[in-house]
């Protein structure tokens, strides 16, 4: 029986070359699956052998995006919501067919806004103007977050007195916030989040499929839920059908092992750990933010998670030592190495120092989630006494040459 691949998305903007966000738009989707699952084992060649890839976790080719960034220009009578072209000046997006339908919805409610309030875009060209982006993320649920990028604090109560009516436009929205960016630079976000809303933090209600306990297969009989707490200003998968698939990944990779201690460095608001859970398990999370640390210990409650088993721990995760100041641990897996390690950094990688650490440590298995491939070929490099046993491509942003990708190490 054949199987019709989905229609590529239509797109005027990228057929017009407007857009270049989505350089493989135009191929099928199996295609581009194929090519970059053929360049991600090529660059991984020398540490991951090509009979240890599992078949990769493919995306919907529309309606995967989780999040709007989206760059504020034009007009106050007709404003832009999407990119800037390379001399500053506005490319409206607001009818991408890569956002969910929720935030599709939303930017039009939110051009108006700025109309009606008199919010002024900036220009990067002249420097002048004060709304610089929206930010929307909408959880699988249809709720939404909404953050206002702004040069300064001088339009922040004319945003607070628009908050009901916004609300009645918007009945999803759930939290709703000012960031303050006031330098000519490109960045999106600057240190200064006001909340607007009640609410501070959106909750992501995941489903997971129950792994087997014998095999790596996902099975779908029944779901487990696991809801994450993102706060404003937190890191969260846009695809959120394939960072489903990354958890249950690792989750079932890890019901195979059945570790009793579990660390994970880098785990952001506790995707991983949290999925990784069990009863009797003991899990740390190690984070820099102390609000994603938050959030995660909030979701472990919200679970009914033990809290002497399952802890959070804000701190720096590159520092592996239970016995290093700052890394109060202890009171978890005591100074033992963990019987599964797991890392999720950002797209530098664990570097050297950290790597060395893993080395010394005696940790006999990992579970290493990379957002660059290249800079996981050079800390894999630096793990000499580990090898990967298997490994499993994520297709996060599809139409795109980026990659995720999880492997699975064990030592000797």
């Amino acid at each position: 029986m054949s199987v019709t691949a989905p229609p590529t998305p239509s797109c005027a903007l990228h057929s017009a070359g407007t857009c270049r966000s989505c350089p493989h738009l135009s191929r099928p989707l199996s295609d581009q699956l194929a090519s970059k699952q053929s360049l991600v084992a090529s660059l991984l060649a020398e540490h991951v052998p090509a009979g240890l890839w599992e078949p990769p976790a493919a995306s919907a080719p529309e309606r995967f995006r989780n999040k709007a960034k989206m760059a504020v220009a034009g007009t106050l009578a007709r404003p832009t919501l999407g990119i800037l072209d390379g001399a500053g000046h506005g490319i409206d997006l607001r009818t991408c067919p890569l956002h969910v339908p929720a935030i599709e919805a939303t930017l039009p409610v939110l051009a108006d806004l700025i109309t009606a309030l008199g919010v002024r875009p900036y220009d990067v060209p002249s420097r002048c103007g004060e709304l610089k982006y929206v930010l929307v993320t909408a959880s699988p649920d249809g709720d939404l977050m909404v953050r206002f990028v702004l040069r300064s604090r001088r339009h922040l109560e004319r945003l607070r007195a628009a908050l009901p009516g916004l609300q009645q436009a918007l009945p999803q929205l759930a939290v709703a916030s000012v960031n303050i960016q006031g330098v000519h630079q490109a960045v999106i976000e600057g240190p200064e989040e006001i909340i607007l809303t009640e609410e501070e933090r959106l909750l992501m209600r995941l489903s997971l499929p129950t792994p087997s306990a014998s095999t790596s297969t996902v099975r779908c009989s029944e779901d487990v839920e696991l809801p994450l707490y993102l706060p404003t200003r937190s890191f969260f998968q846009t695809n959120t059908a394939v960072a489903e698939a990354l958890y249950a990944t690792a989750r079932a990779w890890a019901q195979e092992l059945e570790p009793a201690r579990v660390w994970d460095l880098f785990c952001g608001v506790g995707g991983f750990a949290l999925a990784l859970a069990a009863p009797g398990r003991r899990v740390l999370g190690v984070e820099v933010s102390a609000s994603a640390i938050d959030g995660a210990r909030d979701a472990a409650a919200l679970m009914g998670l033990n809290p002497a088993l399952v802890r959070f721990e804000a701190g720096d995760a590159h520092v592996l030592d239970p016995d290093a100041p700052g890394a109060d641990v202890s009171g978890v897996c005591g100074a033992q190495s963990p019987d599964l390690l797991v890392v999720n950094p950002p797209r530098r990688g664990i570097g050297e120092q950290l790597a060395a650490r893993i080395e010394a440590s005696g940790v006999e298995r990992m579970l290493y989630s990379s957002c660059n491939p290249r800079t996981l070929a050079a800390d894999l490099a630096r793990l000499p006494s580990m090898r990967a046993v298997r490994s499993r491509l994520f297709d996060m942003f599809p139409h795109t040459d980026h990659a995720e990708v999880l492997v699975e190490l064990v030592r000797g």
